[in-house]
């Protein structure tokens, strides 16, 4: 249970992993009491952090599990300053009280553009071509090296960074055609397919651009390269769960696929710079990539702007718009009210038993909203007088309460 009605001096944010200083600033010129780590963090420091702080900021190597989002006593929220939350727990995360905030399309052009690079540098064997240069060998033969215009990319997720991949492709003068398991509205003249493997089929460049879930691991294994088009590409900038990284090995060698890029991995080392294997290295017209698709200066400090923005309007008014693992709430702040926010079990009776503590005190409810995930509720709401710290309590003891906090 926590109460913010203190200054936000006295709000703790650590911020790890290098996380863009475009955020620290941000949050610093807020007024809270910003610390930054520019490091993954486990074990003990980890431990400590997660008891000091009441919000915490990482990218994609600390990872917060149970054992860690439990020692969060005064924890309010997670920053993952990064397209995807796989580094959280959010599960937990919501069982606990703890909003999850991201920014899913901070990266997308970056993302769009360097798969188009690849699109580019595959089809000319600009990766062999220059390794080969490295190593003193003059080889300025065109054999195998095309053109891009008029050749077909199909794209496998048609979200943001789906769409802006075709959008790009379609500038070059490329066929578009994408599969989607939600039915999406095209761009420009892109086509939607029902069927992956009439994709697969149909595809010179096949590009990933799918979330990591239960329908989506292993989505690409030996049969769904055999259905590709002899001499094609696979470009995978989305999840290394994806790809059947041997199965690939298997048809670039055999052949059959005529190069890939691979920038996500189904195993990726924790430090920024370590040691790493992978079956696809040394092969042929093959480009290999640290997971870099955000990895700019600009989505990177997009990114850090836009999960500062998530961090301060939970903390100053209980805003969950955006969060990934909480029912999503963005009520105007009221002058001259106070602010309860409710985090509890979905169960019936919530409202009737708060409403009642706040009847008891003589308040008058200026505005109430109340959301609820499957196993979650979030109430926020705004009364015309201050409310004492009994009612608090007495709000917080509630049977199904989670945590509880009035703002001021």
């Amino acid at each position: 249970m926590s109460r913010t009605s203190f200054p936000r001096h006295k709000i703790r944010i650590t911020l790890l992993e290098n996380v863009h200083p475009a955020a620290c600033d941000a949050l610093t010129a807020a007024g809270y009491d910003v610390q930054v780590i520019p490091r993954a963090l486990e074990g003990d420091e980890l431990a400590q952090v997660m008891r000091e702080s009441h919000v915490v900021g990482l990218r994609s190597r600390t990872k917060l599990r149970s054992a860690q989002l439990e020692l969060g006593g005064r924890l309010l929220a997670i920053g993952c300053f990064s397209v995807g939350t796989d580094q959280v727990d959010i599960g937990d995360a919501a069982r606990l009280g703890v909003p999850v905030f991201n920014a899913p399309h901070a990266s997308t052009r970056s993302v769009a553009e360097l798969t188009m690079g690849c699109v580019v540098a595959l089809a000319r064997r600009l990766g062999d071509k220059s390794q080969m240069l490295h190593h003193g060998q003059w080889d300025k033969s065109p054999a195998g090296a095309h053109e891009v215009r008029g050749r077909t990319i199909g794209i496998v997720g048609y979200g943001h960074i789906g769409q802006q991949v075709g959008l790009l492709a379609e500038a070059f003068g490329m066929r578009v055609l994408f599969h989607d398991i939600q039915k999406k509205l095209p761009l420009g003249l892109a086509r939607p397919l029902a069927s992956l493997d009439e994709l697969l089929a149909e595809a010179d460049f096949v590009s990933l651009h799918v979330p990591n879930t239960d329908l989506t691991r292993g989505m690409i294994g030996a049969a769904q390269l055999a259905t590709m088009k002899a001499g094609s590409y696979l470009i995978n900038h989305s999840r290394g769960s994806v790809v059947d990284i041997d199965a690939l090995a298997d048809v670039l060698q055999s052949g059959h696929l005529h190069g890939a890029a691979i920038d996500v991995f189904p195993s990726e080392p924790t430090p920024v710079v370590a040691a790493w294997q992978c079956k696809l290295a040394g092969l042929p017209n093959v480009l290999l990539s640290p997971h870099v698709g955000g990895n700019t200066e600009e989505a990177q400090r997009n990114i850090g702007l836009e999960v500062a923005h998530s961090i301060e309007a939970f903390v100053d008014r209980g805003s969950t718009e955006g969060a990934v693992n909480f029912p999503e709430i963005n009520m105007p702040s009221r002058d001259g009210t106070h602010r309860v926010l409710n985090v509890h079990r979905n169960v019936p009776g919530v409202l009737v038993a708060v409403n009642t503590i706040v009847a008891e005190l003589g308040a008058n409810i200026e505005a109430q909203h109340l959301e609820t995930t499957r196993d979650v509720g979030y109430l926020v709401m705004d009364v015309d007088q201050q409310l004492s710290d009994a009612v608090h309590e007495r709000i917080a003891a509630l049977p199904f309460s989670v945590r509880t906090r009035i703002l001021y």
